[in-house]
């Protein structure tokens, strides 16, 4: 949520500030802003809507000359999307000029003490407030930017990720972070600094990641320096080299990032098992795994804690590690998870799932978690996230960036590793036979190629969305290991056709949902060969004679519900455990093809954004 971008060095920054922040458009805002500095005078813009319109108004009212920029992606919290609320925010004395993601909870209180001094606030914002609190910092204690920003942070309270730049010390910026990401590119003669490495990937391969509490002095003569906020001690900074690529964040060919990423499941499903597992040898490795084997096989229970897509994929895991590995599982939404006094001991193993690993919700569930004594267990995509240093161990999904908003290949990939992580905790426990550990095994490698098939019906999915595309409410029903699915079907239609739809299990429909079905009710059935078929088939007449109208994922071949159904979608045959991975995919294309037919912006919808790193 909102993206940070700052370069400091030979270049020209205006184009690099800017493409930045293209770059970081997938995590969701409503406004943008630019800073720039010439050697002479500091110059902003900064508008409601999209990067855009924001280059529009800069190039044709200021110059963009200048070897120092900053610039933002708002997403709104204090204040409506406008002009004025944007980001950059200067002081009041027009000598600072500050970026800011995150909120400062505190900032009512600071802003009414700051008014007492004579400060004067254009903007609703709690950044406007920051920078001026940091002023006033500089001036009453005579210390130079870095001090007065350590000082100033000291007496908030909240998260944030923050650059500033005072004109009167043109060759340094200042960033700090705390719950929300931050990281410095390190070039020749060049600094740059943005919310992930995508804006600055193309000029250096080498990052600093800010942990929470620091921040640091960016310097283009004299280099980066990183303190802690809370006690000004020195930090040794660990430059970090990317592995991340170019050709990874652009679309390459295709009309969306969306309609990119679910077509690239059948690689990204296949990295997360590549070198994990062994089908033909009977080998699971996971080091995060391996090296807790008997903490976490000897859990009294499971805790999944995760929002939106991945606590579907954390509810899919529910039925799988309790089939396999015969451990209890609770799945929780973190957002709710540390506010109702949840019971947890020493005795359990929580897992934190999160795409970016930087979920605002979910970094707060595992802090509580840990400090309950529960080993915690982080599953995520991206590499020096805060998730994967927070927790005692975890595994990576190897997705690459997922740069859509609304989540596809995380989903899938999640799912990859945490059947991975069962399979593994179920042979050591003896949970599972030789016979069947190898058979899921190698079925296991199978599901790519069975991904890329159920893709194959793409021109059929495209054909039954016209037909649906208007309607108002969607109905997603699925039983066992695919009313998760059910779920994720529904928010994908939510996130980005806007569609109002609701999943249920198939079952619960007649406790309520059987009401809403006429002649206009379009209804989506997970109806696949492998469980609980012939009580599905029963929902599915239910519907039928009621007149709704039945879009029916079935395995290849069925005849039964064909006869039933409206129109049919099939996927390839698996084992039920692993059908999730396929009853997916048609149900991503469905809304993706709505979306597109509607003109709704697929990448970005409204409202929403990539990375939440705010509660």
């Amino acid at each position: 949520m909102c993206g940070i971008v700052g370069y400091i060095g030979h270049r020209d920054a205006y184009p690099v500030v800017l493409k930045g922040l293209q770059r970081l458009e997938y995590r969701g805002y409503d406004s943008a802003g630019i800073a720039l500095y010439d050697g002479e005078e500091l110059k902003l813009c900064k508008t409601k809507g999209k990067v855009a319109d924001l280059k529009e108004k800069l190039e044709s009212s200021i110059s963009t000359k200048g070897n120092v920029g900053i610039g933002h992606t708002r997403w709104a919290t204090h204040g409506v999307p406008n002009d004025v609320n944007s980001h950059p925010h200067y002081s009041n004395s027009g000598n600072l000029v500050i970026i800011h993601n995150g909120i400062i909870e505190n900032y009512d209180a600071l802003k009414k003490e700051l008014k007492t001094r004579g400060y004067t606030f254009e903007s609703d914002t709690d950044t406007e407030v920051l920078v001026n609190l940091i002023e006033d910092v500089s001036n009453k204690e005579g210390v130079k930017l870095g001090k007065a920003v350590q000082i100033a942070l000291n007496q908030t309270v909240g998260a944030y990720a923050i650059a500033v730049f005072d004109k009167r010390k043109p060759n340094e910026i200042v960033v700090a972070r705390l719950g929300s990401p931050l990281a410095i590119g390190v070039g020749e003669d060049e600094f740059f600094i943005a919310s992930d490495a995508s804006p600055f990937i193309e000029y250096t391969n080498n990052a600093i990641y800010l942990e929470d509490g620091e921040m640091a002095v960016v310097r283009r003569d004299k280099g980066v320096k990183v303190r802690k906020i809370k006690d000004d001690s020195l930090v040794d900074p660990y430059i970090q080299e990317l592995q991340l690529n170019l050709e990874q964040i652009e679309k390459g060919g295709y009309e969306h990032f969306m309609l990119k990423e679910i077509y690239e499941q059948p690689s990204a499903i296949s990295d997360t098992f590549r070198g994990r597992m062994l089908a033909d040898k009977g080998i699971v490795r996971m080091a995060g795994v391996d090296d807790n084997i008997e903490r976490i096989s000897n859990a009294k229970r499971i805790i999944i804690v995760a929002c939106g897509t991945s606590w579907h994929a954390g509810l899919v895991a529910e039925y799988i590690f309790e089939d396999l590995a015969r451990i209890p599982v609770e799945v929780e939404y973190a957002s709710e998870f540390r506010y109702r006094n949840p019971i947890i001991s020493e005795n359990d193993v929580v897992i934190a799932i999160s795409q970016s690993g930087e979920t605002a919700d979910t970094m707060a569930a595992i802090k509580l978690a840990k400090e309950k004594g529960a080993f915690v267990f982080g599953v995520c995509n991206v590499v020096g996230s805060s998730i994967s240093r927070e927790t005692h161990a975890g595994a990576y999904t190897h997705a690459g960036p997922e740069i859509g908003v609304a989540s596809t290949k995380a989903f899938t990939t999640q799912i990859t590793v945490l059947t991975l992580m069962a399979l593994k905790l179920a042979k050591h426990k003896g949970t599972i036979s030789h016979p069947d550990f190898m058979l899921l095994l190698q079925e296991m490698e199978r599901i790519p190629g069975k991904v890329k098939l159920a893709l194959e019906s793409n021109e059929n999915i495209k054909f039954i969305a016209d037909i649906y595309k208007d309607a108002r409410n969607c109905l997603y029903l699925g039983r066992g290991f695919n009313f998760p699915v059910a779920l994720e079907g529904a928010l994908k239609l939510k996130e980005i056709s806007y569609i109002h739809a609701e999943g249920y299990p198939a079952a619960e429909m007649k406790h309520g949902p059987i009401a809403l079905i006429d002649e206009h009710m379009p209804v989506i059935v997970i109806a696949t060969k492998k469980g609980h078929y012939e009580k599905v088939v029963s929902n599915i007449q239910e519907i039928k004679s009621r007149s709704g109208k039945i879009i029916a994922v079935v395995t290849k071949g069925d005849e039964e519900v064909r006869d039933l159904a409206d129109h049919v979608i099939e996927v390839p045959e698996t084992m039920e455990l692993l059908t999730p991975l396929l009853t997916t995919i048609p149900l991503q294309l469905l809304s993706y093809h709505i979306a597109v037919m509607l003109g709704k912006n697929v990448d970005q919808p409204r409202n929403l954004a990539k990375s939440v790193t705010v509660e």
